[in-house]
């Protein structure tokens, strides 16, 4: 999920440094260094250490009961069919588990994506295979990914916060349960930005992750350990969690796919967070993998009873087949630029591609603006994220090493309230995003203030809803951030995720579909790029996607809330197009 980019303008580092003094820093330096949480940082690399070690074991293990195995053909496998083989015993557990253990260590060891290694997988393995045939889950004998927040009994679930560690899980989170008892094998958690609230990929515990396909970019975040993990075949199916864009971004940037959904469909029970309490801006959870088909068998399997009998909060809503497998002609809403950040050449003609594509198939295309994007972005998104003016997020932080990429949003949050104000004040005419940044960080103050935001936040949802309903959409499809930006630039340029976290202010299930890859012909006319406001956050976004040639660009397919089958069939519709598309 991204924070603000205010802390990227020149005049913001001024006042903060100028006002706030180095004596403020220097203390500052001290209480970290001296701080028992920044003291665990040690012991969890060296617990992380000695758990890839156990994992280098289990592989040797695995490797001697199949001496003769070939991974290559396992790898290359869609998620249906590999599911299939296993059900039907063509392939044995022990195989596929050791395929993806290895791969996933290799991963790791190029772009740093793993966070611990969950060896309670061996004994779900030996688990599985005293079932009967018809006991076998949707799932069975999958290797699964969890970025690392999910909770798993015995393991932390750090959130890149040193105040997390060496704080075990004490018993397996929901969505981890029904994913076990539909046959799927957590093996690994990935990485992580700190605090996640950044679509960065770094934090002082773990480090940071690179993107696979271009060492200089970053994988995005904050599921960006899962994207980079599934980008190179290191995993077949992941689970993430999204509050601005933080499934889709990396999806986006490293090539998968991956689904935002209807906040409450699935359990959070047993997620962890930095930030609990939000209700204006939803976090919700949601899988990550390398085809449409395998985010469908996912759902399928996560929508059991299971999920509603050990979390009743969630409704008994099962995966609508019939919704999922229509071949009805849509009629979609489309949209080039949502009027905040100008997108890059390479989003535009993603979407014109698609748009393209979808008329020709024999689908409806009806032209979309977005209403009061600003209105949206700064008061709605901003504002709901930030409702406690960042007190949460600093109690979290206290003695903690601030990443790098986090530096800047936690400077503003430590500035006293009358500061922010008058800073917002001079800025408002030279950085009006920054201005408004500013004043949104400062908090609602009171509870009659946050009851008017929520307020807001329910008539912009209808507001946009009584839009899409006087079209008559079925779908709508929408740009996708990218293509990935170079590492550390996603604290410099984050207000160009308003693609993304628009959808978290509205609560609409959200997929992200790879459907093409930057030319040198985007690249060059990205050197005419202005934006729409001139300022810093403008500059940086186009520094950030330069150097991106071949690197891919998504899509958005967007429904209303509760039709993620609607959803999915729309994303299957836009994969097999582009699948088929030979190129002009």
């Amino acid at each position: 999920m991204p924070a603000l980019a205010l802390m990227s303008y020149p005049m913001v580092t001024f006042f903060t440094l100028s006002v706030v003094g180095a004596a403020l820093l220097v203390v500052s330096l001290l209480l970290q260094w001296y701080s028992p949480a920044r003291n665990k940082i040690p012991g969890a690399q060296k617990r992380r250490q000695v758990a890839l070690q156990r994992m280098e074991a289990l592989i040797q293990r695995l490797r001697e009961q199949e001496p003769d195995l070939d991974p290559e053909p396992i790898l290359e496998l869609p998620l249906a069919k590999l599911a299939h083989k296993l059900q039907t015993e063509q392939l044995s557990l022990e195989s596929v588990l050791c395929s993806y253990l290895e791969q996933a260590l290799k991963v790791h060891q190029e772009v740093n994506c793993l966070t611990d290694f969950l060896e309670e997988c061996e004994e779900q393995l030996q688990m599985l295979k005293k079932l009967k045939k018809s006991e076998r889950g949707l799932l069975y004998g999958v290797p699964l990914s969890l970025k690392d927040p999910y909770d798993c009994k015995g393991h932390d679930s750090t959130c890149g916060l040193a105040q997390f560690l060496k704080k075990p899980a004490a018993k397996d989170g929901v969505i981890v349960k029904v994913l076990k008892a539909q046959g799927a094998i957590p093996f690994v958690k990935t990485n992580i930005p700190h605090t996640l609230l950044s679509f960065d990929c770094s934090n002082p515990i773990f480090g940071q992750t690179l993107n696979p396909l271009n060492l200089k970019k970053t994988s995005g975040g904050s599921s960006g350990g899962e994207g980079a993990l599934l980008a190179k075949r290191g995993s077949i199916l992941g689970m993430g969690t999204d509050t601005g864009g933080s499934i889709r971004i990396p999806a986006s940037f490293c090539g998968v796919y991956g689904l935002r959904t209807t906040g409450y469909r699935l359990s959070y029970s047993g997620i962890a967070s930095a930030v609990k309490g939000k209700k204006s801006v939803t976090t919700v959870a949601g899988p990550m993998a390398r085809d449409v088909e395998s985010l469908a068998l996912c759902l399928r399997a996560l929508l059991s009873e299971d999920m509603h009998r050990l979390d009743p909060t969630v409704p008994a809503l099962p995966f609508r087949e019939e919704v999922y497998s229509s071949k009805e002609p849509l009629r979609i809403g489309y949209y080039q630029s949502d009027g905040y950040t100008q997108p890059s050449p390479s989003m535009v003609r993603a979407v014109h591609l698609t748009t393209r594509l979808l008329q020709e198939a024999g689908h409806q295309m009806v032209p979309f603006t977005i209403p009061r994007i600003e209105h949206a972005i700064q008061d709605l998104y901003t504002g709901g994220l930030f409702a406690d003016g960042g007190a949460t997020l600093l109690e979290k932080l206290k003695g903690d090493i601030v990443d790098p990429s986090m530096k800047g949003l936690v400077s503003l949050f430590r500035l006293p309230g009358s500061l922010k104000s008058f800073l917002a004040s001079i800025l408002k005419y030279i950085a009006p995003r920054v201005s408004q940044g500013l004043k949104e960080l400062r908090g609602v103050r009171t509870p009659k203030r946050l009851w008017e935001q929520h307020t807001a936040v329910e008539k912009y949802q209808q507001e946009f809803i009584a839009k899409w309903r006087s079209l008559d959409l079925d779908v709508l499809l929408a740009p996708a951030l990218g293509p990935a930006f170079y590492i550390s630039f996603p604290a410099k340029a984050s207000e160009s995720s308003s693609y993304m976290s628009l959808y978290n202010v509205l609560n609409f299930p959200v997929g992200v579909v790879p459907v093409t890859t930057v030319t040198p012909q985007d690249e060059e006319e990205l050197a005419f790029y202005k934006g729409y406001y001139g300022d810093n956050t403008d500059q940086n976004f186009r520094e950030a996607v330069k150097g991106s040639v071949a690197l891919p660009v998504a899509v958005q397919c967007v429904a209303l809330p509760w039709e993620e089958e609607l959803c999915l069939r729309f994303m299957k519709e836009v994969e097999t197009l582009v699948k088929n598309h030979k190129g002009d």
